[in-house]
């Protein structure tokens, strides 16, 4: 039997057991870290045996001009080390940047009482009409979440939404998947979760071209629209078959205590992905302006200049907390990206073969797999959807941004907006008692319902973008 075949059926089921650790929910730090040093071993003690012919049809494989172990030197390893263990994890950089100014954003927002305005108003508007107000709401989070994310963040906004709608007689199971759904949907235009995902496949340097407004023009809007109208509509054929309206027996706050934002505040959550779709802004620069603007207008920087930077500083703590968890995987999933690479041809040689080499086949088989996106599969971006996304991009010349709309999905519509394996999802069970089978039996057929229709939009609006777009 050939060695890069035995070399291929040992790292898939190191693959499978990574599959198996994240849907355990173990530390995805550790994790990846564990999964990127076997991954290391493995296809380098591999060279030492496959043929000749292997090698010269992976270039990948031969660490530069001579075989660290073969021909005694330890230049081309240490080489290959560097760019797996510390130049990826470096070239993340600016998504890591992204992440902390965006969770800064967030508690903006928070603190100066913007979102939680916006919630209430859009309550009054809905007025008593459950079916109202869960659209309305549904709307209106969609939007804060295009600029917010993060744990902190969702449960800031959860808190105020939840026990609004189970006071209005919403069901609690519907209340947290009608939530969780449009969470979701706002993160299709997140430019923090774009920078993040893009990532994956590129760096900016690469292909400048594929900005958040350039995605957002030709897919992104679409996704969002598709996602948030799917959860709509079921919510709505979800609380009709309802059979119990009971009130939630949870006290909610004396919302007449709470202080309103200025209605021309309400503006600021968008600013930034606005600035950003529209003039191609620094995403960092739209959170800083809007940020800002946020605390002078709601009065928020009243105090001396020692205090102003006190509040400052309190609030980027804060939210760099919120993150701090996403931070350390961020630091290790680069470097299980970069020797995903050098694991990639035994792969192929296992499973090449019956990868999809054409777009409408990885659409319909990605549509198919959907439920793969849950518990941190090898469907979604932050499980070990990466080593998948490896083995895909080696099989066919695919385009960057059709790959992203096709691992978004998984990564968003499935894992962010009803894995119970999420941080805030696993939050909002706990807070609202609802069971994980009754939230799963809601969440999991708008996955499906959701999914296939912006499988469908990627394949007509990202399928066939020519040469300049592949991923090679």
């Amino acid at each position: 039997m050939d060695f890069a075949f035995i070399i291929g059926v040992i790292l898939l089921l190191t693959f499978f057991a990574l599959a198996w650790y994240c849907i355990k929910g173990y530390n995805l730090m550790i994790g990846f870290l564990v999964i990127t040093i076997i991954w290391t071993v493995l296809p380098l003690l591999g060279t030492l045996f496959v043929s000749q012919d292997f090698l010269d049809a992976n270039e990948i494989l031969k660490f530069g001009a001579a075989h660290p172990l073969k021909n005694g030197t330890i230049v081309s390893l240490v080489s290959i080390l560097n760019k797996i263990y510390q130049s990826a994890p470096e070239g993340w950089g600016t998504t890591l940047v992204n992440v902390c100014w965006g969770a800064w954003f967030g508690r903006v927002l928070m603190d100066t009482g913007i979102a939680s305005t916006l919630i209430r108003k859009t309550v009054e508007l809905g007025g008593d009409k459950p079916v109202v107000t869960v659209a309305l709401l549904n709307i209106v989070t969609a939007v804060i979440f295009t600029s917010m994310t993060g744990a902190g963040p969702v449960i800031a906004i959860g808190v105020i939404v939840l026990p609004i709608l189970m006071s209005l007689g919403v069901p609690k199971a519907i209340s947290m998947f009608t939530f969780m759904g449009s969470v979701a949907a706002g993160i299709y235009l997140n430019p923090v979760n774009f920078a993040q995902y893009r990532a994956f496949f590129i760096q900016p340097s690469q292909m400048p071209e594929f900005t958040l407004g350039w995605y957002a023009s030709h897919w992104g809007y679409a996704a969002l629209a598709i996602m948030l109208v799917c959860t709509t509509l079921l919510a709505m054929i979800y609380l009709n078959r309802s059979k119990s309206h009971r009130q939630w027996a949870a006290q909610v706050k004396n919302q007449a205590s709470q202080r309103n934002a200025p209605m021309y505040t309400l503006i600021l959550p968008i600013v930034p992905v606005v600035l950003n779709i529209a003039f191609n802004f620094s995403v960092i620069g739209g959170f800083v302006i809007a940020g800002f603007l946020a605390l002078f207008l709601c009065g928020r920087m009243t105090g001396t200049f020692v205090e102003n930077c006190q509040l400052v500083n309190k609030l980027y703590y804060e939210g760099v907390v919120d993150t701090a968890p996403l931070v350390g995987f961020l630091l290790t999933l680069p470097m299980f990206n970069a020797v995903a690479t050098y694991a990639s041809p035994y792969f192929n040689v296992v499973i090449g073969g019956i990868m999809p080499r054409s777009e409408l086949v990885v659409c319909v088989v990605f549509a198919a797999l959907l439920f793969m996106g849950l518990f941190r599969g090898p469907m979604t971006l932050v499980g070990c959807g990466a080593a998948t996304l490896g083995v895909l991009s080696n099989v066919a010349n695919f385009s960057v941004p059709f790959l992203y709309g096709v691992f978004a999905i998984p990564t968003i519509t499935v894992n962010i907006g009803c894995c119970i394996t999420q941080s805030w999802v696993a939050w909002g069970l706990a807070y609202t008692k609802v069971e994980s089978r009754d939230f799963l039996k809601l969440s999991i057929p708008n996955a499906y319902l959701t999914g296939v229709i912006q499988y469908v939009a990627v394949l007509l609006l990202l399928g066939g973008l020519g040469a300049e777009w592949m991923i090679h």
